[in-house]
């Protein structure tokens, strides 16, 4: 199935690329979530005609995380957490407690934006987590928890 990107996606194409993707990913992800269109005449001739409209928001939308990523450059957010005594935390830190901090200290951040590719932290420690901001855009804080018992 072909689709005509309305954005730039990870690793599948950028805005206006004409794309084959499978008629489930088509149907379920892009389609309603605005992100693709059927690659028909009438569907690519209305986006030629939206074309500048769609990469002027393009930009603003990479602008924008750029600023982020700007104002998350060299932050350390402490979280505290209950924890044993070899610093073993009675739970874990997810992505939603690491966006709160960081929304917390001014910059807005969602819990789908932070990367944990090895899970929750359920230690106490010192973490480098990866914010993903745009497609583009990646920005790194470091993460102090800290174990109370």
């Amino acid at each position: 199935m072909e689709v005509i990107l309305l954005e730039k996606i990870d690793s599948l194409g950028g805005l206006g690329d004409k794309v084959r993707v499978r008629p489930g990913y088509a149907r379920n992800y892009l389609l309603p979530k605005g992100k693709a269109k059927f690659a028909t005449p009438e569907n690519i001739a209305e986006f030629e005609a939206r074309r500048a409209e769609l990469e002027r928001a393009a930009a603003e939308a990479l602008a924008e995380a750029e600023a982020r990523r700007e104002s998350l450059t060299d932050m350390v957010i402490e979280i505290t957490s209950k924890a044993g005594s070899e610093g073993k935390l009675f739970g874990s830190i997810g992505a939603g407690d690491i966006a709160d901090a960081v929304s917390a200290r001014g910059v807005a951040v969602e819990k789908r934006e932070v990367r944990l590719p090895e899970g929750p932290l359920r230690q106490a420690g010192d973490y480098h987590v990866q914010l993903h901001l745009h497609a583009d855009v990646d920005a790194e804080i470091r993460i102090i928890v800290i174990g109370e018992e």
